[in-house]
């Protein structure tokens, strides 16, 4: 599994960071930055419920 950032829509709410902090970052600006290719089979439960609190929808999960 892997996810995929649209930093144009990206509103720097953070809860990417807040609830999937080993996969998301954000960078000076606030905007998310996607820390890995692959998500980790333990970190995919955490990854999907970021995608879901996406306030700006700027993330997405993208299955192999």
């Amino acid at each position: 599994m892997r996810v995929s950032a649209d930093r144009e829509l990206c509103i720097q709410a953070g809860n990417c960071v807040m609830v999937a902090g080993e996969v998301f970052d954000q960078d000076d600006d606030g905007i998310v930055v996607v820390l890995v290719d692959e998500v980790p089979e333990d970190e995919k439960d955490h990854a999907r419920e970021a995608v879901k609190l996406c306030p700006a929808t700027a993330l997405a999960i993208v299955e192999d």
